[in-house]
């Protein structure tokens, strides 16, 4: 208990008093992302934020974590290293999507083959248990490569990565540390740490924000604490009072938002015959903030509709994994029509307005 309470604070406090530092110099070397084109924000604003997460979140799962108790997590380090340093360096000049995607294949290919850390079973899932090697290595490779940018993808508001990231961390973490599992616990209030006092500079007036340095990096993470969760708790007795019933509905169900709006948004620009790596408005958070909502307003209300879809499946992870991913997924449908409706009402008047105004102008010469 007393080594994860330590992951914790060390992360936190060295990305709290790292992130000012980083501020100061980014805004002295002009290192900032301008507002404009499908910017939501107005004011030029430092985008390396990433820099403290990566810092606080590594330095303290190097300085805490029994290296002995984790096979593989030296790769794991490394893959992280990789998406450090080709996001900052995107963060500082742009690079070419095929680059990014190559990095992220590197890194991903690293955990996959090197560490061990794959998914090779579905648990069930469409009757599925057991997967071969080469399936198995092909299934983990896009998982990692989905949720790097699915958590790239949702960073388009203050705050919204982050919190997202850090309910999952730190519900992983209670639930590593309840089955005596503390190396992997450490690990996730490491990056809980390291994401709360990120958040401190970008939730409600954003002085910084985490930039693909940052998001990447959650994105990878959030892939190891899942395949490990599956893993971890397939090994569990059927006994264990914490053995979770139905885990890839329950991962699918914590990671609802990220997984939802990306596999939503790319099928759209896909129909439309597009790439489906374009970017665009067509995301729940951008519809959210077009309707009238402040950036601290969406992010609470995603948050909080996040921390609901937690609550069901882990109420409801009985029923079985086919029936509560139709469940889960039902319902992010139904609500993003609710969301469609109101965007599309908010704005039929927004034109209304602007046609009156302009009639108005037109009789006035």
């Amino acid at each position: 208990m007393q080594e994860v309470i330590l992951a914790f604070i060390t992360a936190f406090s060295l990305t709290y008093y790292a992130i000012p530092s980083v501020i100061l110099i980014a805004k002295e070397k002009q290192l900032v992302d301008m507002p404009g084109g499908r910017h939501s924000h107005k004011e030029i604003t430092p985008s390396l934020g990433g820099v403290g997460i990566f810092a606080g979140f590594v330095f303290s799962m190097v300085l805490w974590l029994d290296y002995q108790n984790v096979d593989g997590i030296q790769y794991l380090i490394c893959s992280l290293l990789i998406l450090f340093l080709i996001g900052l360096r995107d963060d500082i000049i742009p690079l070419n999507a095929r680059v990014k995607l190559f990095a992220q294949l590197l890194a991903a290919s690293i955990l996959v083959f090197k560490s061990g850390f794959i998914l090779d079973s579905f648990h069930g899932l469409f009757g599925v248990e057991e997967l071969s090697k080469p399936l198995a290595f092909c299934v983990s490779l896009l998982l990692y490569i989905f949720l790097i940018n699915a958590f790239n993808l949702i960073d388009g508001i203050n705050g919204l990565s982050g919190s997202i990231s850090m309910i999952i961390s730190v519900v992983a973490g209670v639930w590593f540390f309840l089955i005596d599992n503390i190396s992997h616990s450490i690990i996730c209030f490491a990056l809980a740490g390291a994401i709360v006092g990120f958040l401190r500079y970008n939730i409600l007036s954003a002085k910084i924000f985490m930039g693909d340095t940052g998001s990447t990096i959650l994105g990878l993470m959030c892939g190891f604490i899942s395949v490990e969760m599956m893993s971890i708790n397939s090994s569990l007795p059927v006994s264990e009072v914490y053995r979770i019933d139905s885990i890839p509905a329950v991962i699918v169900g914590i990671y609802i938002f990220p997984i939802f709006d990306t596999v939503r948004v790319f099928t759209i620009r896909i129909l439309r015959g597009g790439s489906p790596f374009k970017p665009d408005r067509r995301h729940i958070h951008h519809m959210m903030i077009d309707v009238g909502l402040s950036h601290f307003q969406a992010t609470s209300m995603l948050v909080l509709i996040n921390l609901i879809f937690l609550l069901i499946v882990f109420s409801f992870q009985t029923i079985g994994a086919f029936y509560l991913l139709l469940v889960i997924f039902a319902l992010a449908t139904g609500l993003t029509m609710v969301l469609l409706r109101v965007n599309g009402k908010v704005t039929s008047r927004k034109i209304e307005k602007d046609k009156r105004s302009e009639d108005a102008v037109t009789k006035e010469i």
